[in-house]
Formats: C-alpha cells, sequence, structure tokens
C-alpha cells in the first residue's frame, strides 16, 4: 500500500528546522573540540609531571632507578624518609647568610643546682648567621656531648633538628662528680647543602689508577697507568674520551672502568691503586666551607653540673647477642673505659682474649678501620703470629694464626673504589662475594665495615653494595646460623672537608642500620657514638684507647655472659 506524497508545504516547514537544528548541532561540536583543545594545550604548558619515586635524579644524566639499587621501591621510599636533611629552599651564595659558629649559642634549659645519676638534662640551641641574625630553617650538623676531663668521662648527645634554626639535646647524666656541656657546629646547613649537590654529581672527587702489564715486543715488559674510576648510572658517572675498559664483577653487578691503554688490551690489568684527590668547589663555595667555621666549638653554659649518687640501682645488663636495639645513648666514657647501654661489656685482657677466641676463625672484612682491629688481636693475643702472604703489610690481605688453640684471624679489604696503595686488583673482592665463600658455624665471626672509601660516590651507589652485602649475610645465617655476624658502623673522621665529612659517613650509617635492621641475626655494632664522644681527636683511624674498647665490644658479643 503507498501513501500519498507529502505536500511541498509541509516538505519546507519540515526541512528548514532540521537543517537548522543540524547546523547549531555542529557548530557545538565545532565549539566543544576547540575548548577542550585549548583547555588541553593550556594543560600541557602547566603541568610538569614528577620524576616516577622509584628513581632518582643525579647532576649526570643518569637515573637510578631501586631496581638499579637492589631493593623495592617501597624500601627506597623508607630510606629516603630516614635520610631526609632539611636546609635552605635556595642556594646561599653568599658567607653572611650562613650559620656562625660564634654567633650561635646553646643554653641549658632552666640548670639546676644538682642532679641525681640517671638524670638528663635539656639543651637548647640557636643557630644565627653572621650578621647575628636568627636562622629560620635547619640543616645545621652539630654535634653535643657531655664530659669530664679529669675523669676521662663522656657520654654522646643526640641533636634533633626543628627546622627553624633551634635545635635541641636530651644529654643523661650517668656518672658521679661534676659535668660539662660541649657544642660544636661541623658544618652549617649551607656547607650541608654543597655536600649533597657533590654526592650525587657526576664530578669525579677521587680518582683512581689501574696498572697495566704485559708482554712487549723482544720478550719486554710493557706497563702502563691510566686512570679508572667507578661507572654508575646508564652513562655512568665517569666518562673519558679513551673509554673505556669494563669490568663487571658477576655476582654484585658493579662496572669499574679504566682507561684503554694505548700498547696494551683491557685484559692485563693487574694492579689498582689510589690517585689523586679533585677539589669541585667553586671560590664562593670554598668561601663557606672554609675551615676555620668547620667542626667549631659554640659558647653557652659551660658551668659544671653537679651529679650526686642515686641509691636506685641500674638493674642488671643482658647479654650481649643479636636482636637487641642502639640506645641513645648507647653508653658511656669512664676513666676511659666504655661502659655499653645495650648489653653486658665484659674487659678482656691478653688470656681472656686468647680464651674467647679459641677454635674460631675470624673473618674481619672492609678497610684500615678493620684492620686496625686485626692489628689489635695481632699484638695482645697470647702466641698469635702474622704468617707472610706476600702482601702489602698494610694492604693485605693479611692473616694470623695461633697453632695451640686454634685461632685463625683474616682481614681483607673490599673491591674497588678504594684509596690504598698499589696492590693486586685480584686481592679486591667485595664483601658480598667473600661472605659467600664462608661456610660459617659456631666457631665463626665475620666482620664487615663499609663507609671511608664510599663517601666520594652517590648514596644510591652505597645502598647498592649493602644491599648484595644484606643478601649475601641472609644466605650466610640461613645456612649457618650459628655464626657471629657484626657490622661495624663508620666512625667519625678527623679532615670534616669536601672529601670525607663526617655527614657523608653518618647518612652511611643510617642506610646500613635501616637495611639490616629487621635481619635476624646481624648485630650492628655503633661506634659513632664511642669515637664522637672520646676526648682524643677525631679521625678516621681512632686513637688504640678506642680501639681497645671497640675490641672489647666485640668480644662481648664473641663470647657473651
Amino acid at each position: 500500500m503507498f501513501t500519498s506524497p507529502t505536500p511541498d508545504y509541509l516538505v519546507h516547514r519540515i526541512t528548514r528546522p532540521c537543517i537548522c537544528f543540524l547546523l547549531l548541532c555542529l557548530w557545538t561540536t565545532i565549539c566543544l573540540t576547540l575548548w577542550h583543545f585549548l583547555e588541553s594545550g593550556h594543560r600541557i604548558q602547566q603541568f610538569k609531571p614528577p620524576i616516577p619515586k622509584k628513581q632518582t635524579q643525579t647532576n649526570s644524566s643518569s637515573v637510578i632507578s631501586a631496581l638499579d639499587m637492589g631493593i623495592s621501591d617501597e624500601e627506597w621510599e623508607r630510606l629516603q624518609k630516614a635520610l631526609d636533611w632539611p636546609g635552605p629552599d635556595q642556594q646561599i651564595t653568599q658567607l653572611n647568610l650562613s650559620t656562625s659558629p660564634v654567633h650561635s649559642t646553646f643554653s641549658i634549659v632552666e640548670l639546676k643546682q644538682s642532679y641525681k645519676v640517671g638524670d638528663n638534662i635539656s639543651v637548647i640551641i640557636t643557630a644565627r648567621d653572621h650578621n647575628k641574625n636568627l636562622k629560620r630553617y635547619g640543616g645545621d650538623f652539630f654535634k653535643a656531648k657531655l664530659f669530664n676531663s679529669m675523669l676521662k668521662a663522656s657520654v654522646y648527645g643526640e641533636v634533633v633538628d626543628h627546622r627553624n634554626g633551634t635545635y635541641s639535646v636530651v644529654l643523661l647524666l650517668p656518672w658521679e662528680g661534676q659535668a660539662q656541656v660541649f657544642v660544636r657546629l661541623e658544618h652549617s646547613s649551607e656547607v650541608v647543602q654543597i655536600l649533597k649537590k657533590y654526592r650525587e654529581s657526576s664530578f669525579p672527587r677521587s680518582h683512581y689508577n689501574g696498572h697495566f702489564e704485559g708482554p712487549g715486543p723482544n720478550k719486554t715488559r710493557i706497563s702502563e697507568v691510566v686512570e679508572c674510576n667507578l661507572k654508575w648510572g646508564g652513562e655512568g658517572s665517569w666518562r673519558k674520551h679513551n673509554c673505556c675498559c669494563e669490568y663487571k664483577d658477576i655476582k654484585t653487578g658493579t662496572v669499574w672502568q679504566c682507561e684503554k691503554p694505548k700498547k696494551l688490551s683491557c685484559d692485563k690489568l693487574v694492579y689498582h691503586s689510589l690517585g689523586a684527590l679533585e677539589n669541585p668547589l667553586n671560590p664562593t663555595e670554598k668561601q663557606i666551607f672554609t675551615k676555620k667555621l668547620t667542626n667549631v666549638g659554640i659558647t653557652g653554659d659551660t658551668q659544671a653540673i653537679n651529679v650526686l649518687p642515686n641509691t636506685a640501682g641500674n638493674g642488671k645488663m643482658q647479654r650481649c647477642r643479636s636482636g637487641l636495639t642502639t640506645p641513645v645513648p648507647a653508653g658511656l666514657y669512664l676513666k676511659d673505659v666504655w661502659k655499653s647501654f645495650v648489653c653486658n661489656t665484659q674487659q678482656f685482657n691478653s688470656t681472656r682474649m686468647g680464651n674467647c677466641l679459641k677454635n674460631k676463625i675470624v673473618y674481619l672484612l672492609g678497610d684500615s678501620t678493620t684492620r686496625q682491629w686485626f692489628e689489635y688481636l695481632e699484638r695482645n693475643v697470647p702466641g698469635i703470629k702474622r704468617m707472610d702472604l706476600h702482601t702489602p703489610r698494610t694492604g693485605g690481605p693479611l692473616m694470623a694464626v695461633e697453632l695451640k688453640n686454634n685461632i685463625i684471624i683474616h682481614w681483607r679489604p673490599h673491591g674497588v673504589p678504594l684509596r690504598f696503595t698499589k696492590m693486586l686488583i685480584t686481592d679486591l673482592h667485595y664483601i658480598s662475594n667473600d661472605i659467600d665463600e664462608i661456610a660459617g658455624g659456631p666457631h665463626a665471626v665475620v666482620v664487615f665495615t663499609l663507609f671511608a672509601h664510599l663517601v666520594f660516590h652517590p648514596i644510591t651507589f652505597y645502598v647498592h653494595e649493602v644491599a648484595k652485602i644484606r643478601q649475601s649475610v641472609v644466605a650466610l645465617l640461613s645456612r649457618a646460623p650459628q655464626t657471629t655476624v657484626i657490622i661495624k658502623s663508620g666512625n667519625t673522621a678527623g679532615l670534616k672537608d669536601i672529601f670525607q665529612s663526617d655527614w657523608y659517613a653518618m647518612q652511611q650509617n643510617t642506610v646500613m642500620q635501616e637495611m639490616f635492621r629487621n635481619i635476624d641475626g646481624a648485630i650492628y655494632l655503633d661506634v659513632w657514638q664511642m669515637t664522637s664522644c672520646h676526648y682524643l681527636l677525631e679521625d678516621v683511624h681512632p686513637g688504640a684507647a678506642i680501639i681497645a674498647n671497640e675490641i672489647n665490644m666485640l668480644l662481648s658479643y664473641v663470647c657473651p655472659t
């Protein structure tokens, strides 16, 4: 059935509104599209995507991820929070705006006429610049202690940064008699800002030498010395025009690189040695980082604090073992003897040392500070003799034995980067690799430290090294849970400069302590406090009195009571 056609006047009446409606829809669509486009363009100009949390950007073009460091994104976030250090929100280039040790002061809060042993006092530090103005931000690196020179007594105090130019310290009064407070400004917040800058920079503050040897014409020997350094990150933290021979450790993944020798091939690397130090500071930074403003005592309440005896007992200390936390303070010196607040510290004479180490194999791994422990035991354990391994006396590896009581003590430096005199590259092992080769057991004592030679390199590389060591320690304790594993923290040093600042070492200690916090069986031995509060001048190689007390702490864990 067909319908009749629509009249013309109705066609026009229907068609015109439809066309208008279609044109209106088209115009609306165009406007909306143009509006979205313009808005989208505007947002793109304004929005700056943040760097992913799992990566850290350095001054070089390298981006280091948590995966590169061998840890999870979550752990890297926790470490960054632990390492967080406040400071100026802009670069300070005028000396008079930096913190002044002359105008900064400390005061004891509500000082009393007398106290009792076990009481605390509170100290407030007020930072001022060279114009005597109050600082409005934190980040200064202060150190504090309580001491009595006559008693050879001292105790460490932790400085709390309130991020507004003021700081506080709670100091324990642990001995009877008199005591004084001492506070020093090791680095201003402006200097710490410089330290941060160059720690993550691609500028090589430390140089190293690679010694290549091989056959030449007519049965001669060819020797070449080239520059070497760490490769860290996508493009490496150090590059040379004639780059490069690369040496990758299979287990740790660490890459060492050397300039290509002119005559010899890359496989002819035989020796390693330290090279020159290069100061990256510009004239303005040198002015702010001047020695006369570094590690300077500040003025304050220096009157004697009277401490009376306390009849209440201190309670019995528990035996030294793994799983104990390190309090602040971790102990005190009294008559030059360290008494730990962590566990029961014993005093070991030569005879007791020998008895404690009977049937033990001790592995001391790390640097020259663990070599100091080796040398102390070598001097004091009865009958022990150093074996001639035909290695450098200070470079090692070293070994001492005592046959009657079956005592063996090893010392070995860690792998590159290492600022040691010329030694065989084959004698330089990464700590994690050495631990992987130790069978372990109740007779084995493994001690390691890692700090002084890594302050020249990014903290991300330090995290990477610690992660590998942790992996090896966990495996060792899994196959031989009765093994004694002791982590020796970094100690304070003497130079306090762009190369060897205590701020660097303190940050490394934070990483080590955080990453081993939940590892059952690993013991963290805090020597930072022991060196920070002692009366001897700070030195990267602590004095004899400190070493003796460190060894007593070590053996208190090896042979606890």
